[in-house]
């Protein structure tokens, strides 16, 4: 089925700097919509465009017009949180010609009760092969490869880490998806989702109150992470925690004057000498 021809179900991928945006994450490959294109994209953005939410942290919102996105994500070099790399993806996703469908995940790591629906994910298409693809670049986290939408439960492993996607059924007995993943505590239900279409004006939505609202968890502490294929770095306030595929870590404290450094050094973001300093003030703390 064709999309409409109103602008506010597509992605905006004609307004993106295609060549500055592949340069970002290091794509020289073929811009074609096609499988190998789609691993290889979403490999190389989620190893090079980190997990953040300090916009929040140093009072300032969160915007998500393309302008934006494109500007911090890929001339600053910054990294953003779900709702920003999903749009900035999808968009070149779009350019390139691939089929682009926004999903929403209700992240539970776990925990029980129902949460919200505040992660957002991608459904894509290729021209070369019928399969559906489940793409997440926003979770920093990984996987570091799409996974095939396919009705029997799949693990897989992606660089070192493992992963299971499972389609199960709703309270209505609607279709389901749950992905886990393997760490620390085992195998975790990462979160669930449904192939119910979402667009930008509903990832707008969401990204207020994640960005907003002091139930979430995004307007409390910094929370930065880096992943790689055999290491994930994660901050969270001011404990600095390093996991592997196998299950093992490391847990430390960091000072704030530490700050600046370790986001530079380990997360690939650096930030300028007023923003430095303010976060060394500790602010979500005051």
């Amino acid at each position: 089925m064709t999309k409409p021809t109103d602008p506010s179900y597509h992605w905006s991928g004609a307004e993106l700097d295609l060549d500055a945006y592949l340069t970002r994450i290091g794509f020289d490959g073929e811009h074609k919509p096609t499988v190998e294109t789609l691993q290889r994209l979403v490999y190389l953005h989620t190893t090079s465009i980190p997990f953040e939410n300090l916009e929040i942290i140093l009072g300032r919102g969160i915007d998500l017009d393309l302008e934006t996105l494109q500007d911090k994500l890929v001339r600053r070099r910054r990294g953003g949180y779900c709702y920003e790399n999903v749009q900035l993806f999808a968009a070149a996703l779009e350019r390139l010609g691939f089929g682009v469908t926004g999903l929403s995940g209700r992240v539970t790591l776990g925990a029980p009760g129902l949460r919200p629906g505040t992660h957002a994910l991608l459904r894509i298409t290729t021209s070369d092969d019928e399969r559906a693809w489940l793409v997440d670049v926003g979770f920093g986290a990984g996987p570091l490869q799409a996974i095939e939408l396919t009705h029997s439960p799949a693990e897989f492993t992606a660089g070192e880490w493992r992963f299971r996607l499972e389609r199960t059924s709703g309270e209505l007995g609607n279709e389901q998806w749950v992905l886990h993943q393997f760490g620390r505590g085992g195998w975790v239900d990462r979160y669930t989702f449904t192939l119910n279409p979402q667009y930008r004006i509903d990832f707008r939505v969401g990204n207020h109150f994640v960005s907003t609202s002091p139930s979430s968890p995004f307007t409390a502490r910094p929370f930065v992470q880096r992943f790689h294929p055999d290491v994930h770095y994660v901050l969270d306030d001011l404990t600095f925690i390093t996991e592997r595929p196998d299950g093992s870590g490391d847990t430390r404290e960091v000072k704030p004057a530490e700050l600046p450094q370790l986001l530079s050094e380990v997360f690939d973001i650096d930030l300028d000498a007023a923003d430095a300093a303010k976060l060394t003030e500790v602010p979500w703390r005051n």
